[in-house]
């Protein structure tokens, strides 16, 4: 399968599982290959996967905004507009992370499971107020989630 046609179906797949968020990615071009049939986290050899600078980076600017936002979470009293503000962060961030992805196949199918995650969180802090708790805990599961399966020495886990 080429890799143009991985990209296109992957591409297709995260639009119309994701919506707005997965229409992001999709508008991002990502063109290199993709492992099929990857539904699971997995380490690679029971290591951590590698990662690249804007990869890095990206998340690193999410969590900083969620561990920023993270006591007024707790506490349910982040306002609604700040809960879109980070839904925005999200997304910015994540076709930032696709656009400038340089990771190995593998590794790149494993952090596309991140990222929709990452963007069913966002989708959720947009939405009725009555989800935007729930989104915020799902992109923490995400974070958490790339801490688990990326190696990032920089990157400092929320504590929560």
């Amino acid at each position: 399968m080429s890799r143009t046609f991985q990209a296109l179906s992957l591409a297709v797949i995260l639009a119309s599982t994701l919506g707005h968020a997965g229409a992001t990615l999709a508008a991002t071009g990502h063109e290199h290959g993709h492992s099929e049939g990857a539904q699971a986290l997995q380490l690679d050899a029971g290591k951590r996967w590698a990662t690249d600078a804007p990869l890095r980076q990206a998340m690193g600017i999410i969590n900083d905004d969620m561990r920023q936002a993270l006591p007024a979470i707790h506490e349910n009293r982040l306002p609604a507009a700040r809960y879109g503000e980070l839904a925005e962060v999200v997304r910015s961030q994540a076709a930032y992370m696709v656009e400038n992805c340089e990771l190995s196949a593998d590794a790149d199918a494993q952090l596309h499971l991140i990222i929709a995650q990452l963007l069913s969180g966002a989708d959720a802090m947009s939405s009725e107020a009555s989800a935007q708790r729930d989104g915020a805990v799902t992109v923490v599961g995400a974070l958490d989630n790339y801490a688990t399966y990326f190696v990032d020495d920089g990157f400092k886990p929320l504590e929560h």
